[in-house]
This record gives C-alpha cells, sequence and structure tokens, in this order.
C-alpha cells in the first residue's frame, strides 16, 4: 500500500468514527427529550388527569405472610409448656393456637413437653408454663428466641449458663408469669407476651432479632400432590411424586402412654389436632387445635439418670416428613450445631418450603415410625 492509500483508509476511518460519534449524540439527545417531554407533560397535566393516568397504571400488590410479618424484626419469645396429660385434660392449653411454631419432644416417665414460639402477636393468656429441658434450648437458640420457662433440671440449667441463654426463670422473676389458684400447682403457671416482652426490656435482652426466621414461607399454596419441577426453569408438571404419602390422618407415638394425631380437615385445609386419640382444645376458646403444616423429626434419645431424664442427639442429620393439605412428603433435617438453625430438605435435596400457616414440629423418638391412612 502507498502513501497516498494509507492516508485515504486513515480518513475514511476518521470520517465512520466522527460520523457513529454523531450518531449517539442524536440517539441521547433524543432519548434526553423524550424523557423531558414526558417529564413536563406529567407536571403541567391538570391533578384530576394525572389521578386518572395513575389509576390506569397496573399496581403490583406486594405479598405478605399471614402467620408471621417477615419485615418485622420482633425478637420471637419461646415458651415451655407443661404437656402433664396425666394429671391434665386436653383443654388445659392456651396460647397454642397463636403460636407460629410448636415443638413437642420426649420428657422423663415417657411425657412430653411443648414449646411454643411467639412473633408479631399480642396473646392474652400462655400456659401451663414449666421448667426447661436443656435440649429444648437448641430449639429455641436456632431462631433466636427469648426462652420463658418456670424452673429447670441441673443439665439445662448448666447449659443456659454456658450458652448464654436470655432466659425468664418463674423461679426468680415473679413479674411475667401467675398461678392460677383453681388449678393444682405446679401446672397452673400462666403469662402473656406482653409480659414476657416487658421482662426480656428490664432483664436489658434484645427485643429485635435479624436471625429469627427459621422456616421458608412460601407465598403460593403448596400442594404436594404434584411434582414441583420448577427448577430450572422448568414448568410445573401434573406428575405425581413416586415418594408421595397420603396423609389424611397421621399418627405418632412417643411412648407407650402417649400418642399425638392429626386428622385432615379438606374444608378448612388444616389438620385437627388429637392427643390421646382425644380432640386437643383451647383452654379458652374452647376449639380444637389446628395446623397448617407438620413436620415431623425422628431424633435419637437416652436415658440420662434415674429420673428417667432424656438427651437427644439434636445435631447431625435425620429423617422425617413434610406433611400439608393431605399429603406427606420423606425430608431430611440437618443441624450442624445447637445454636445454628435445623435445615429441611427433600430427597433430592431441595429446601423444603412451608405454607403460609402455623407450623406443629413433632421431634419423635426413632424407635417408632408414624403412622399413615
Amino acid at each position: 500500500m502507498n502513501i497516498e492509500e494509507m492516508e485515504a483508509t486513515v480518513e475514511l476511518a476518521r470520517k465512520k468514527k466522527k460520523k457513529r460519534k454523531k450518531i449517539i449524540i442524536t440517539i441521547v439527545s433524543l432519548i434526553f427529550l423524550v424523557i423531558l417531554g414526558v417529564v413536563c407533560y406529567f407536571y403541567f397535566l391538570p391533578d384530576e388527569v394525572k389521578k386518572e393516568v395513575q389509576k390506569k397504571i397496573p399496581k403490583i400488590e406486594e405479598k405478605n405472610l399471614k402467620i408471621v410479618d417477615l419485615k418485622s424484626k420482633e425478637r420471637p419469645v419461646a415458651v415451655m409448656i407443661d404437656n402433664n396429660t396425666g394429671r391434665n385434660n386436653n383443654n388445659s392449653h392456651a396460647g397454642l393456637q397463636d403460636s407460629f411454631i410448636n415443638y413437642e419432644i420426649i420428657v422423663e416417665g415417657g411425657l412430653t413437653r411443648i414449646m411454643a414460639l411467639f412473633k408479631d402477636k399480642d396473646v392474652s393468656l400462655i400456659g401451663p408454663v414449666r421448667s426447661s429441658r436443656h435440649y429444648f434450648l437448641d430449639y429455641a437458640l436456632e431462631s433466636d428466641a427469648i426462652y420463658a420457662h418456670f424452673g429447670w433440671s441441673t443439665y439445662a440449667e448448666n447449659d443456659i449458663k454456658s450458652l448464654g441463654v436470655n432466659n425468664l426463670n418463674g423461679l426468680y422473676l415473679s413479674a411475667p408469669y401467675w398461678r392460677d389458684t383453681s388449678i393444682a400447682a405446679p401446672h397452673n403457671v400462666f403469662t402473656t407476651t406482653e409480659k414476657l416482652y416487658e421482662a426480656a426490656e428490664k432483664e436489658g435482652y434484645e427485643k429485635e432479632s435479624n436471625n429469627w426466621q427459621l422456616l421458608d414461607y412460601s407465598f403460593d399454596e403448596i400442594m404436594l400432590d404434584k411434582k414441583d419441577a420448577k427448577k430450572e426453569g422448568k414448568e410445573t408438571s401434573d406428575e405425581t411424586n413416586p415418594e408421595l404419602l397420603a396423609a389424611g390422618n397421621v399418627n405418632i407415638r412417643y411412648s407407650n402412654a402417649q400418642t399425638r394425631s392429626y386428622q385432615y380437615d379438606e374444608t378448612r385445609k388444616v389438620y385437627l389436632r388429637f392427643m390421646n386419640d382425644a380432640p386437643h382444645n383451647d383452654k379458652t376458646t374452647g376449639q380444637q387445635l389446628h395446623y397448617k403444616n407438620i413436620i415431623i423429626m425422628k431424633v435419637n434419645n437416652k436415658t440420662l439418670d434415674s429420673y428417667g431424664r432424656q438427651d437427644l442427639d439434636t445435631t447431625g442429620e435425620g429423617s422425617g416428613y413434610y406433611i400439608t393439605n393431605g399429603y406427606a412428603l420423606p425430608i431430611t433435617w440437618h443441624k450442624s450445631s445447637r445454636k445454628e438453625k435445623t435445615t429441611y430438605t427433600y430427597t433430592d435435596g431441595s429446601k423444603v418450603k412451608v405454607n403460609d400457616g402455623n407450623t406443629f414440629i413433632q421431634v419423635m423418638p426413632t424407635i417408632y415410625n408414624p403412622e399413615w391412612n
């Protein structure tokens, strides 16, 4: 290529560059003028016209849960509840319909105790409140809850101190609790969420938390009888999951003397709760307790002393089931340490999402298996 051809090539490139620059400037200017025109148009429009225009713009409704407020930082309170069905009938519990999560775990003598978690609700009667057992702490800690109890075992006392658990013990704090003298002690202690939060504030405990959420809630209704294939951009399939179990009736055994069962109410789409085959009713309303979600966790337990106090392998992993809307699917639970959250996954490794509603977590001994029909 001679000098004249080189100069011509350079000049051509320069002209092309200049032309591209003009095009870019023109496009930017047009965009600016359009935006300016829209702004001016709406600025000078009469208010009546603006309102009409805004009405025609489709609004995107923000979805909210009913069971908890995901935006709220209110720290949960976890309350130990008496469940000595040998001395109390199935109408003795207050507040268990208003708790967003309940745990039931075996204690000495083949009995069970319940821990109820409350948040974003003013509950005017909770109880009967009973003493702590150390393995319940693991499930209070994973929701960063303030732990309310009336007394403790030696194991629980040691662990509450060593783990630094923010607790409200009725043996030392009279303000949040009172006794119903018409009921025999020690099964007659009650409280309220208001009194518990007031006591927590006096103790200097944080009343807000950014780490309270344990379960992953679904805004849309989960139907376990349809195989969920939404992952990896696939469409939802109507294919039945081969692991699916019909769970219209669920039976859970804790010992030879203690069974829990649920019966699915198709009209209300909730599970009615029974203890030892009798309806489990609320003390105040008399209505049978009902729950949207049931999680079964099979956990190893062993006896620690002559009194029959128990210990549980709460960390590690184990099997279980997620139950909702009349069906159950096998799951695996994982918990890496006492303070870490338990996670629940299906057999394919995907995380369990639960329906918007209250959840009862049944931590049952591994020597038994749930029964379905």
